[in-house]
């Protein structure tokens, strides 16, 4: 975890328990709670503590109602925790301060700030005019967020008449038109084709790169979290599961490498050819096998199949993440 001396990000035993009224199907049950109504008390977020360095891109991750969504609106300020401390940019962001404002941005995949009736560079030009930029700043800003997303054509269109990918390039040029120091990312690439996905975090590598952000990025794409983020937190029922390194992650869960092998069948025979000692096969196709065998055995394997066996191709993977998270996510630990 960074120091959290120089950490842009610092939060603290974070806690947010929302009260939910109850009551029974029916008519009755109705009638009933108008008058005597029932409370319970559910925990979206529990005691979660992290730090982040400037100029991080971290995943934050988890099943559906782990409390993700939560996590990112009270560190905009949105949400106030009912227990805990969080510090951003050495302020406290519920109490919403206009300086603390202008050095943040959350865009959302699921809602839009555009207008939907005008064309996006009117909200543009609106937005300059809240965050308080100069017209050569607001200009500059603009031209080299058009440029790296290519949306030059689309400034003057009204926004109903842009695709999903055309609308969200947009929501970006409008959450970064003032250069936030700080981006919160929930769900950016939600319902995209895979090809704008890829486009968009192509842009987000590259805005990044030249402007230093600070990126919390949700994400049920894990490829969205592959490409962008070095470093993951993995919260499940809003308690904090793991923080660190996606790559060692995976190691820690799934200590097996997978092999993928292609051989000539060379006698006619329709039994799997002998394999070393401790491989084990977990899927077979003619003449095409797929083998699980021990981390720290992969290379010995590896050479004793290519002498023992007339082999076509051969290739060593890591199991997919996919697989590794929902292994997370079923067990509820690490």
């Amino acid at each position: 975890m960074p120091d959290n001396n120089r950490s842009v990000i610092t939060v603290c035993s974070l806690t947010k328990t929302y009260r939910v009224p109850e009551r029974e199907a029916g008519l009755k049950a109705s009638l009933k709670s108008l008058v005597q109504r029932r409370f319970s008390d559910v925990e979206a977020v529990r005691g979660i503590s992290f730090s982040i360095a400037p100029g991080e891109m971290v995943g934050l991750i988890g099943p559906n109602g782990a409390g993700k969504t939560t996590t990112l609106k009270m560190l905009c300020g949105l949400l106030r925790p009912t227990r805990g401390e969080a510090r951003v940019l050495s302020q406290t962001p519920w109490e919403r301060q206009p300086a603390f404002l202008r050095r943040i941005s959350m865009i959302l995949g699921n809602k839009s700030q555009m207008l939907w009736d005008i064309p996006p560079l009117d909200t543009f030009r609106v937005l300059g005019e809240i965050y308080g930029l100069s017209p050569s700043e607001y200009r500059q800003s603009l031209d080299e967020l058009v440029d790296l997303l290519e949306i030059g054509e689309l400034l003057n269109r009204p926004v109903r008449n842009l695709s999903l990918g055309e609308r969200m390039k947009c929501e970006l040029v409008a959450g970064l038109l003032h250069h936030p120091e700080v981006l919160f990312l929930d769900e950016p690439t939600l319902g995209l084709d895979v090809s704008m996905q890829i486009r968009l975090r192509r842009f987000l590598v590259e805005y990044a790169r030249r402007r230093g952000v600070t990126m919390i990025l949700t994400s049920h794409y894990m490829a969205d979290v592959m490409a962008l983020c070095p470093r993951v937190i993995l919260i499940h029922h809003g308690r904090l599961l793991y923080d660190g390194e996606l790559n060692e992650l995976a190691q820690r869960l799934a200590p097996f490498k997978l092999l993928q092998l292609t051989y000539r069948n060379e006698n006619g025979t329709t039994n799997d050819p002998i394999l070393p000692e401790g491989v084990e096969i977990i899927d077979r196709s003619p003449n095409r096998l797929t083998l699980r065998t021990a981390r720290h055995q992969a290379s010995a394997v590896t050479a004793q199949l290519l002498q023992s066996l007339p082999v076509v191709d051969l290739t060593v993977e890591d199991p997919p993440i996919e697989a590794v998270i929902d292994q997370i996510y079923q067990e509820g630990g690490v």
